[in-house]
């Protein structure tokens, strides 16, 4: 975070949808008249952007409705990029806008097996979704926001009606997109993180965890469109100035139990249900216990608004009788995920200063496909990208969306994605 950069941080407590995140940005002082104007440069047709204040919960709020009328329409990835470009956009609004929908297509590709240039959008591809993305951008550009931040994002459960019929929640294109994102769920039979709302978290998002250290100049709530019985059903965001100068470190707990009588099954068990449940990191340290017998520390790093949830969620898995925590602080480096192209599978790296990382999972899958160790599928992989970013190599996955061409007729078209904006 720089100094005195403009910090936007979006509060997920409710979780969050596009409508949500410009109508929260809107509330915070977003001028709706420069944000439509924005939208307005758009080659589409047929659509209007009212927003209205609200009461969520007792909280006054904002909520914004895009209506439009033909639904008829299903645009591809590519087809979505020209509309972006055509508006001829200032460069943050353009950039961020085919972010979001960069990271949707790439997740849409995954789940069902298709390159991201093929991907057909159903919900996701209607005038409200582009208007909803575009137009959280617009919002962004209009209050002069440098750097965006959020919290820990929020889930409900169940079955949501969609196109394709009934569908869980989360959704698996909201699952594939906050991968890399602390997340937890709620006992709330209802769709808090949509799609379009993770796309924008995904794009846009420089780092997770509690509030950043900032000067607070203006906040605002964008109103979701249900009344939930426990909490006001809104996205908040707070603006500012960073001050990177007092920022001493993230806070989180350190919980930790002492096991004497957990096999290696449960303790693989309870760390991957410690991280299911929104630690940032899970480990086991060997230990020798009272009277010389071996036992295990399994221990969790959690943001502390998440730490009753995770020792929760230890206790049931182990039993431990003794579990405990202390406050600390931890500086995680910023980084990023990116894709590279090994012999046509596609495998995800992590990158951060001076540094990239293979995901196992993915070399994993690819070295079993190709037939060589996982090894050479990782050298392979961080070599790729490597000579990617020098702009040695053309064949991996485009960086600039604008370069997908329109896919051609389908004449199997794949089933409708089911996702909701």
């Amino acid at each position: 975070m720089t100094q005195g950069s403009t910090v936007a941080w979006f509060h997920c407590f409710s979780g969050i949808a596009g409508e949500m995140a410009m109508g929260a940005l809107i509330d915070a002082g977003a001028d709706l008249d420069e944000v439509r104007s924005l939208c307005d440069r758009l080659p589409l047709a047929g659509w209007e952007l009212d927003a209205e204040p609200v009461l969520r919960g007792g909280i006054a709020s904002t909520s914004v409705k895009v209506r439009y009328g033909d639904t008829s329409v299903v645009r591809t990835a590519a087809h979505i990029f020209a509309i972006i470009d055509e508006a001829r956009l200032p460069e943050r609004v353009r950039a961020r806008a085919h972010g979001a929908f960069d990271a949707l297509a790439r997740a849409e590709g995954r789940i069902h097996g298709r390159p991201p240039e093929k991907v057909h959008f159903h919900e996701l591809g209607n005038i409200d979704s582009i208007i909803d993305i575009v137009g959280t951008a617009a919002a962004l550009e209009v209050l002069g926001i440098d750097e965006v931040y959020a919290s820990a994002v929020a889930h409900g459960t169940g079955v949501v009606r969609r196109s394709s019929g009934f569908g869980p929640v989360p959704s698996p294109v909201t699952i594939e997109l906050l991968q890399d994102a602390p997340t937890y769920g709620l006992d709330v039979q209802a769709e808090l993180a949509t799609p379009a709302g993770a796309a924008l978290l995904a794009s846009v998002v420089s780092g997770w965890g509690p509030m950043p250290a900032m000067t607070i100049e203006a906040s605002g709530f964008g109103a979701g469109h249900r009344d939930l019985p426990d909490r006001p059903h809104v996205t908040q965001v707070v603006l500012g100035s960073a001050q990177t100068e007092l920022v001493a470190g993230q806070p989180v707990t350190l919980l930790e139990a002492n096991l004497d009588d957990a096999t290696g099954e449960t303790l693989a068990h309870a760390v991957g249900q410690a991280l299911d449940a929104g630690a940032h990191e899970a480990w086991v340290t060997p230990v020798l216990m009272g009277r010389g017998r071996p036992g295990h520390i399994i221990s969790a790093l959690v943001d502390t608004a998440l730490s009753a949830q995770v020792a929760q969620t230890l206790v049931a898995e182990t039993g431990a009788q003794d579990l405990r925590g202390h406050n600390m602080e931890r500086w995680p480096a910023s980084r990023h995920t990116d894709e590279v192209d090994i012999e046509g599978r596609r495998i995800r790296v992590k990158v951060s200063a001076g540094r990239v990382k293979v995901a196992h999972d993915d070399a994993a899958r690819a070295a079993r496909h190709i037939g060589i160790p996982v090894r050479e599928v990782v050298s392979l992989a961080e070599e790729a990208w490597r000579r990617r970013t020098r702009g040695e190599l053309t064949e991996v996955v485009p960086l600039n969306p604008t370069d997908i061409a329109p896919a051609p007729p389908d004449d199997d078209p794949e089933p409708p994605d089911g996702s909701v904006a």
